[in-house]
């Protein structure tokens, strides 16, 4: 039954439900007169009879009708319903009190007086609950026709309980509680629902099944705001912080947001976090150093393993102020887990020597290089010493403190690469995959991924800059593409590569089909509310402009240098079965290459790239172009 009424509501057009919202007062304002006549004089008065209040009846359903369309009371959606339209109604009530009269005059006068305040009180009673019933049953329907996602705001002050007020009208969310720190709003209940101390977070959280938390207190300073948000993090459930409500309307105070690209259309595949295994047990209770702690994959890295429970994140990062932000943030969160924050380069042979042997490092992720594309070109040898000696020196420290696991996070810049980052990071597995062949100790492996998205230096949040600036949107190559995957994706396939290692490997994810750049281009566009400005529409708001192909760059990026793939315990992820240099090769390239980099000789350098790593058939000579690149193209 409940299905079949709300397959009806669905169904009914404007039209229809403006008639029957008219009906609904015409019908108010003849019965409500019928019942003020019985109400005052405790019958229908003998004068009138049935026939004898037509004139009444007819006047009062016409004038409803008209003053409810003048008013637009019937437009006004039942969810919409409040304090202005309740007013109207008020108008109409009392309009409709002051014409009866008039009529009843007119007819000689016969109906106490009392029946007209009683019509215009009834008429407003009547009216008003006919919309709150019908607007509850329906509600009612719709909420058990869907899966409600369950609300917990933090802030039961104005800003709380505004949301609160607002989220009560929509059939997707469900508000089951307040949380305030003050003592004196505790136990009190606010638009029905109670207010909790802190104390009681996490008993309300697994017993009204929280999906969403609010922290609504945007009076409290930001660094409170952020211990709070930090602290429920690992509660399993979505944090947002709310400004206040004056704030959204303040000059200024926001920048224009530009709603996110759905995932699912930009990566042309399903999200798969959920879908890899746990890997708690190859972390837990281990001694992990991450290198590049402070990046955007090296940060994750560390958020992810705190849930593992390790028992001692030591963060490497030559960046000082990414490096303390991480150890911040990670502070705040990290329990009985020790962090020790290490400053400096994996370039330093005795500072990681140090390191590994004062921590007793078991577990080693590798996130620290140089990765933008154009810098990396235009600094050639500052990358390959970072890129490639930094791995040569962490990974041979490794091998040589016996550390258990050794995971290099890659890119797919290194199969067949046009540009010096991504020949610096072939290197970088090459090195790998000549020590695994001589290692009984350390188990080495790679993990090879494409952009990820959000990080720094991606195209996702240089579009975003751009389109937030009016535009125009600069576009590479208009048949560019890349393969894109989620931060949390990310870190996780490095995480489940470590697991699944058993030395040499090189993993790689299933990530379905590259994206068109043009296409994320023009999805981010529209989804922010404009329209791209081309050849079929002149008068659009953003233009997509492209620039060519930056130095280093390829045209489309690949996952694979040869063929043969191997399974592993999960579906979408890949071993590589991949060639490699021997030791005598190996050595022979690392001498050279030391070498170049020790006297800055570029010439050495391509001809050793060259020799050793294969190019894409398409690629230009890898040379510096220092002096030659232009520097608004970086970007």
């Amino acid at each position: 039954m409940r299905q079949e009424i709300l397959k009806f509501c669905i169904s009914l057009t404007r039209q229809q439900k403006r008639f029957i919202l008219l009906c609904l007062d015409a019908a108010a304002a003849a019965l409500g007169l019928l019942l003020a006549i019985l109400l005052v004089t405790g019958g229908l008065s003998q004068p009138y009879g049935a026939g004898g209040l037509a004139p009444h009846v007819v006047a009062a359903m016409g004038l409803t009708c008209v003053m409810t369309v003048y008013l637009g009371l019937d437009r006004v959606k039942l969810n919409a319903y409040q304090l202005s339209s309740l007013l109207n109604s008020s108008s109409i009530g009392m309009a409709l009190g002051a014409a009866a009269m008039l009529v009843d005059k007119m007819a000689g006068g016969l109906l106490p007086f009392g029946v007209f305040p009683v019509l215009s009180m009834v008429f407003l009673i009547m009216t008003v609950g006919a919309r709150l019933i019908l607007k509850a049953v329906l509600m009612q329907i719709y909420k058990q026709q869907k899966m409600r996602k369950r609300v917990l705001i933090y802030g039961a002050g104005q800003t709380g309980q505004q949301l609160a007020a607002a989220l009560a009208t929509d059939i997707e969310v469900q508000t089951v509680a307040f949380v305030d720190d003050n003592p004196a709003l505790q136990s009190l209940r606010i638009g029905g629902l109670t207010v909790y101390p802190p104390a009681d977070m996490d008993h309300l959280l697994r017993s009204k099944a929280i999906d969403t938390i609010v922290l609504a207190m945007p009076s409290v300073s930001q660094s409170i705001q952020g211990r709070i948000a930090s602290r429920l993090k690992n509660s399993g459930c979505d944090v947002h912080i709310l400004p206040s409500f004056a704030d959204l309307v303040r000059p200024g105070a926001l920048a224009r947001q530009i709603p996110p690209v759905r995932l699912s259309d930009l990566l042309g595949r399903n999200r798969m976090e959920d879908e890899l295994p746990g890997v708690r047990d190859t972390y837990t209770g281990r001694n992990i150093l991450i290198t590049g702690a402070g990046g955007s994959i090296g940060s994750e890295l560390c958020r992810q393993l705190l849930q593992a429970g390790p028992a001692r994140l030591i963060l490497l990062d030559h960046c000082e102020l990414s490096l303390y932000r991480i150890t911040q943030e990670l502070a705040e969160i990290s329990g009985p887990v020790d962090i020790v924050p290490v400053l400096g380069s994996v370039c330093e042979a005795s500072l990681v020597r140090h390191t590994l042997a004062a921590h007793d490092v078991e577990v080693i992720l590798h996130a620290a290089a140089y990765k933008h594309v154009p810098l990396v070109q235009a600094n050639g040898i500052e990358g390959l010493r970072n890129n490639v000696l930094g791995t040569k020196v962490l990974a041979d420290a490794a091998r040589a403190a016996h550390v258990e696991r050794f995971t290099l996070i890659s890119t797919d810049k290194a199969v067949r690469p046009v540009g010096l980052m991504g020949c610096s990071k072939r290197l970088a597995e090459l090195i790998l995959q000549d020590l695994a062949t001589r290692s009984t100790t350390t188990q080495f492996s790679i993990v090879r991924f494409g952009n990820v998205m959000g990080s720094s230096g991606s195209v996702i949040p240089l579009f975003q800059e751009q389109i937030a600036r009016g535009g125009p949107v600069t576009l590479t190559h208009d048949d560019v593409t890349r393969y894109f995957m989620t931060l949390s994706e990310a870190v996780r396939l490095v995480l489940v590569a470590g697991a699944f290692s058993r030395g040499g490997d090189v993993f790689v994810l299933d990530m379905g089909a590259p994206v068109p750049i043009r296409k994320v281009a023009r999805q981010m566009i529209e989804a922010s509310g404009h329209t791209v400005r081309d050849a079929d529409n002149p008068n659009g708001d953003i233009e997509i402009v492209v620039t060519g192909l930056r130095p280093g760059e390829k045209l489309h990026e690949e996952l694979l240098i040869g063929s043969d793939m191997l399974t592993t315990p999960h579906p979408k992820i890949m071993r590589a079965q991949e060639s490699h240099l021997s030791e005598i090769e190996m050595a022979s390239l690392m001498q050279s290459l030391r070498l170049g980099i020790e006297t800055r000789d570029m010439d050495s350098m391509n001809a050793l790239l060259r020799r050793w790593v294969e190019r894409a058939e398409s690629g230009s000579e890898t040379q510096d172009v220092a002096t030659k690149i232009d520097p608004s193209r970086i970007a």
